[in-house]
């Protein structure tokens, strides 16, 4: 270990254990550590979290937040881990696609929830435990599909990776409309007038037939969203297994 507690090489902070087998008993958890950069994440965004805010906020000297907390990567991964067990897992229906699709809504709902988590995801920190809960239930749901192991894996993935996008794009739209000094109604009559005299040309054909077929592009956050979002995810699913 090098001063401050850190570690000279890699470690898991999983693997290293939160009390020795003897001595005093810890005056912090990973628990309360992690709940309290949630807790500043939620509130005040990710730029907010560092380890003088959290040490601070539980009552701890910045240093000595190192014992626990080798790294600030460290503190992402409890973050993660802490929010990702939020998840619920009834039993498989069966219907894999159906229960894909429902844990995909939870995972959109937690995203919401916790507007950082979408920065902080990372193959790094794919393996906590409440992630390892989370994959394994996925497998599970995912046991009808005739498909090898390795590419329920790369199913799982792609349905997050969807997720974590429409999740950005709805988040943008909402920040953006708070940042408006006028209606969103105003904004998008304004643009949508204008994309029609550019539709009206005739230079663009194909996709004035789309847009006119229903497929106009979404621009303020609401149910029409979750109805895209269902859509999309249903149509990536139905690809598989077909």
């Amino acid at each position: 270990m090098t001063a401050g507690g850190r570690p000279a090489e890699p470690e898991v902070i999983w693997a290293r254990p939160q009390r020795a087998g003897r001595g005093p008993r810890p005056a912090h958890s990973r628990e309360s550590i992690a709940g309290e950069a949630v807790r500043i994440a939620d509130e005040e965004g990710i730029e907010s979290v560092s380890m003088r805010r959290v040490a601070a906020g539980i009552g701890a000297g910045t240093m000595s937040l190192y014992n626990y907390v080798p790294r600030k990567d460290d503190l992402y991964e409890l973050m993660v881990d802490a929010v990702s067990g939020e998840y619920e897992f009834p039993a498989p229906t069966g219907d894999w696609r159906a229960d894909l699709l429902a844990l995909a809504r939870q995972t959109r709902a937690l995203m919401h929830r916790h507007p950082w988590l979408p920065r902080l995801l990372s193959p790094v920190h794919g393996f906590s435990p409440n992630a390892l809960r989370y994959l394994e239930h996925s497998l599970e749901c995912l046991a009808p599909l005739e498909a090898a192991d390795g590419e329920k894996l790369e199913l799982i993935a792609a349905v997050n990776g969807m997720v974590a996008t429409y999740v950005a794009g709805e988040l943008a739209l909402a920040e953006r409309a708070r940042a408006l000094p006028w209606s969103e109604a105003e904004e998008q009559g304004v643009r949508a007038a204008w994309l029609g005299s550019r539709l009206a040309t005739g230079q663009y054909p194909r996709l004035a037939a789309a847009l006119t077929g229903g497929a106009a592009p979404i621009t303020e956050a609401g149910p029409e969203l979750v109805a895209a979002f269902d859509r999309s995810l249903s149509r990536l699913l139905g690809a598989w297994g077909a």
